[in-house]
């Protein structure tokens, strides 16, 4: 996973961090664009080496409603691989990428690898690190959507992503999130106690045979 020419990579690979590492070059096909989205597995990197079906089920979902992506402002949480902001970009949006650091180079090679050979329609996407509830007011709030795929696996981490996202809604933007709902992860809890502590949430979409749902919340203005 080297690249040459890099010189002013700002998140460079850290050869010692893939060594031990295999790679697995997918193929998307979404939106009516297609994406080749590297997976580094075995590399410390954990949930962020692969794409989740959670980010395929907002892709498709997005996609079948039709959701205005060209000129919106996006940040996504918890990016990953970047296969959904990689694609909002492609179609027109303004977006930024956020995970933990570890995570960054990864991204940073997916970003790199799926360029339009006629440029970004917007902007290249921005690569930044966060930590949910800890430097996230570092970052605006003037965003227009806020996504999220398969964040929703760590109780302890649940008041931390709704005190980062209800900073990054303030100014009223919309967050979609797709999650898996797993028992052991107490994820339904999350929806139904954590996020409507300060969001009006709605279930948009439910899929059974993969055990997955799709939400949008709002946040609830002061009364």
């Amino acid at each position: 996973m080297s690249r040459s020419g890099d010189e002013d990579d700002p998140f460079p690979v850290d050869d010692c961090l893939f060594s031990d590492a295999f790679c697995l070059d997918s193929v998307y096909s979404m939106m009516g664009e297609q994406v080749t989205i590297t997976q580094v597995f075995g590399a410390s990197l954990g949930v962020a080496a692969q794409v989740w079906d959670s980010a395929l089920h907002l892709c498709h979902y997005l996609e079948q409603r039709c959701v205005a992506l060209r000129g919106k402002k996006v940040i996504e949480l918890g990016a990953g691989t970047g296969v959904l902001g990689i694609l909002a970009a492609r179609l027109g949006a303004e977006v930024t990428l956020t995970d933990l650091p570890l995570a960054l180079p990864q991204l940073q090679a997916n970003v790199s690898a799926n360029a339009p050979p006629s440029g970004w329609p917007s902007a290249p996407p921005t690569i930044l690190p966060l930590s949910w509830g800890k430097d996230h007011m570092t970052f605006s709030s003037d965003w227009d959507l806020v996504l999220c795929t398969d964040i929703i696996y760590l109780p302890e981490t649940y008041p931390l992503l709704v005190e980062t996202l209800a900073h990054l809604c303030s100014n009223g933007a919309m967050v979609y999130l797709s999650s898996k709902m797993r028992k052991e992860h107490k994820t339904a809890g999350f929806y139904e106690e954590y996020l409507p502590s300060r969001f009006n949430v709605e279930l948009l979409h439910r899929n059974d045979e993969h055990n997955n749902n799709i939400y949008r919340a709002s946040l609830k203005t002061e009364q």
